[in-house]
């Protein structure tokens, strides 16, 4: 992951206690389940461009590094605040373009 690539393969994953991103089964974020934590769970998902995964399951995606950085920057914004919602947009943006349309889930 310290290298640029564009194929990274990712996990999603929902269980009981929310959202876990994780990179060659390493938790990279964890979006808990709360009303906050979910919001960031689901934007977080729609920078990947996958859903989320229904309870006790999960999703494989493969993406660039671009993607991965803005989607867990996504994750970390602090939705209570306004200003926050001019990023998530720009993030959201970037990271379907970086995507190019071929997110493809595996």
């Amino acid at each position: 992951m310290s290298v640029p690539s564009a194929h990274l393969r990712l996990e999603l994953r929902q269980d009981e206690d929310g959202l876990t991103l994780l990179y060659d089964g390493r938790t990279l974020v964890e979006c808990f389940l709360t009303r906050e934590g979910m919001a960031a769970g689901a934007y977080m998902a729609k920078a990947l461009g996958t859903e989320i995964p229904s309870l006790g399951s999960s999703a494989m995606v493969r993406v660039s590094t671009g993607v991965l950085f803005r989607a867990v920057s996504i994750a970390s914004l602090d939705l209570s605040n306004e200003q926050s919602f001019v990023l998530l947009d720009r993030w959201l943006e970037e990271a379907e373009m970086q995507r190019g349309g071929s997110s493809d889930a595996t």
